[in-house]
């Protein structure tokens, strides 16, 4: 099994990454460690409160596989917090693959993981304009772009983001991942079943709930 983790900072993206997040979890099984550089309680930008699992300080960044970075609506705190960025810094010339959607790939770019790389990003171009270590000569206009051992896309793009981070780990999900083709469905494809031992198994939870 791989590792995985998720990069936390203020108003992270929820959205962004939840498509990747829950098939993961759900679809195979894995866990993922949520860390941030300060054991704290983050907001996402959606106003859901959460606290890390772990900390910087409580990891390595080549513990893991890969390292998930959810864009953020305000990229300025996580691009100033030194602590992070050292964190991600860690990661350059090693096999870890980095996934990075929206303005995430900023955190990237100043961390020295970008450099001569191609990406993509959702963020305003001012802000390619406004730092130097953002290499606007490697920036590809496209929904998703692979280089290496990185994975950047645009925010809009987070289910095709999440189908090139589960490909690149060879985990089969099929050819409609999270869609289907049909544009009309039967009654049939609209009525879901448990399986005998889930429903069982929902029963015998139910009984720890008076009714």
């Amino acid at each position: 099994m791989s590792k995985f983790a998720v990069m936390l900072y203020p108003d992270f993206s929820l959205q962004e990454i939840t498509c990747l997040t829950s098939a993961l979890t759900i679809w195979f099984g894995e866990t993922v460690d949520y860390i941030a550089s300060e054991n704290k309680e983050y907001h996402s930008e959606e106003g859901l409160r959460v606290f890390p699992t772990k900390t910087t300080a409580d990891a390595k960044i080549t513990d893991y596989d890969c390292v998930i970075l959810p864009g953020t609506i305000n990229p300025l705190p996580a691009l100033f917090d030194d602590t992070l960025i050292d964190f991600l810094r860690n990661g350059v010339n090693t096999t870890v693959v980095f996934a990075a959607i929206s303005s995430s790939p900023a955190l990237l770019s100043k961390a020295g993981i970008l450099d001569g790389r191609k990406f993509t990003a959702g963020y305003f171009m001012q802000l390619a304009d406004t730092f130097p270590f953002i290499e606007k000569e490697n920036f590809i206009h496209r929904a998703v772009v692979e280089d290496g051992n990185v994975i950047t896309a645009i925010g809009m793009f987070f289910r095709e983001f999440a189908e090139a981070v589960l490909k690149r780990f060879q985990y089969n999900i099929g050819t409609h991942f999270m869609r289907d083709t049909p544009e009309e469905y039967t009654e049939e494809q609209l009525t879901f079943y448990w399986s005998e031992n889930d429903y069982q198994e929902f029963l015998d939870e139910l009984k720890e709930h008076p009714m």
